[in-house]
């Protein structure tokens, strides 16, 4: 089982443990035009690793061998953000079944579930909850 750890939770374990990593496996399109974490205050860069290849969002095959060359070990302490939670499950649980040990989900991912207007990025996530981030 994948425990969904809440965005604040998971910006304090980038703080404190040096093993902690943040993977994020939304597409490059997302990357590019929603925004990525930015956790250069943890001295980290976030691992931008797509779960699904834009735009045919076929799984991307690569997507272990992306975490490897990324230097992710079986010990590391791995986050996955995807927009609201459900690609970054599927990442986790492929990394877990991969022999990586400590696997998480970061719960409403990036941008979270939509509002009552349908917009995102204001009700919960990592956005919502004020944490940096970047565009472009």
């Amino acid at each position: 089982m994948i425990e969904d750890v809440a965005p604040r939770q998971v910006w304090e374990a980038l703080m404190s443990n040096p093993d902690a990593l943040l993977c994020d496996v939304r597409t490059n399109a997302e990357w590019s035009f929603v925004g990525v974490p930015e956790l250069s205050q943890a001295g980290k860069q976030t691992l931008l690793i797509q779960w699904q290849v834009f735009p045919s969002m076929q799984p991307n095959p690569n997507f272990l061998a992306g975490l490897s060359a990324a230097h992710a070990t079986h010990e590391s302490h791995i986050y996955f953000i995807c927009r609201s939670g459900a690609r970054s499950m599927a990442a986790a649980q492929a990394a877990k079944a991969a022999g990586f040990k400590h696997v998480y989900n970061v719960k409403d991912g990036f941008e979270g579930p939509p509002d009552a207007r349908g917009h995102r990025g204001l009700v919960a996530g990592w956005k919502a909850d004020g944490l940096p981030w970047k565009q472009g």
